[in-house]
């Protein structure tokens, strides 16, 4: 009985693209992808679309309007590199005018629901944040100013 004889060269290929999957981040690594990831997921519009777009599909109107602020550039900016990070499906629907509609996909309802922990801790517990804020700006007010003979002073360079 004959066999179909695969090329040799889909094995490593499929194990090389299985390892680039398999692959974790490193975010303390200056040139690790996961970086880019964390500046989109917890940039201020990345969560703001992130948890607004947990409610559902959305239209670009629609979360500009809940999504106070956010210039129509921002917003385009914020969705797209969302979407090429997998955590936002866009669906365009070929009538006058354009419509087009946003939702999570199952990576970003797991991302989304992270940064909305993030975002009700905040909430909850802005009052101690801003208690904090200002004991720290009444304790910089009163420090001492370093006196003048204590300061590097640069002298210029004379020039021959």
């Amino acid at each position: 009985m004959a066999t179909a004889h695969r090329p040799r060269t889909s094995r490593p290929l499929v194990e090389a693209n299985a390892r680039r999957h398999a692959r974790r981040g490193n975010l303390y690594a200056p040139i690790c992808p996961s970086r880019s990831v964390l500046d989109h997921v917890t940039s201020r519009w990345g969560v703001l679309i992130l948890v607004a777009l947990l409610d559902g599909t959305r239209r670009f109107s629609d979360l500009r309007r809940q999504v106070a602020g956010v210039s129509e550039k921002m917003l385009a900016q914020t969705l797209q590199s969302l979407e090429a990070d997998g955590f936002v499906s866009r669906k365009a629907y070929a009538v006058i005018p354009p419509r087009v509609e946003y939702s999570l996909t199952n990576m970003g309802r797991e991302v989304a629901a992270h940064v909305e922990a993030l975002g009700n801790w905040i909430e909850e517990n802005l009052g101690h944040v801003l208690d904090a804020r200002c004991k720290y700006a009444a304790r910089e007010t009163t420090r001492p100013s370093m006196a003048s003979s204590d300061r590097a002073v640069r002298r210029p360079r004379s020039v021959s």
